[in-house]
């Protein structure tokens, strides 16, 4: 039952091309954002169509292969969980983000452009 605690699956497509970087540790990250889409009907029984973008981080050898692989208006799948992070900008102000650490990715049909 732990396992099911923060789990997050999402399908959707990439909006940017990914930012990936070797890090001196040797680790290899990448940075990336998709949309998922959802239709459904209003009270009117017009359909609706709503985008949602997600944060996403990947590391190692899921990082490699977002790399290699995906690019702007790819469409995968992914598995991972939800993580909180935050930082300081350049205005000394505090800055709450959250992102799903992916732990694995599928590639699907759809390629981009």
């Amino acid at each position: 039952m732990n396992a099911l605690r923060n789990n997050v699956r999402l399908i959707g497509n990439l909006g940017d091309d990914p930012k990936v970087r070797k890090l001196e540790s040797g680790k290899t990250v990448a940075n990336f954002s998709i949309a998922t889409n959802e239709i459904y009907h209003d009270s009117k029984g017009e359909k609706q169509s709503e985008t949602t973008w997600h944060r996403l981080v990947a590391w190692g050898k899921s990082a490699e292969v977002i790399e290699n692989y995906v690019k702007k208006g790819s469409e995968i799948a992914i598995d991972g969980k939800l993580t909180n992070r935050s930082y300081e900008d350049k205005n000394g102000e505090k800055q709450y983000i959250t992102e799903v650490l992916v732990n694995s990715v599928l590639l699907l049909g759809k390629n981009g452009n």
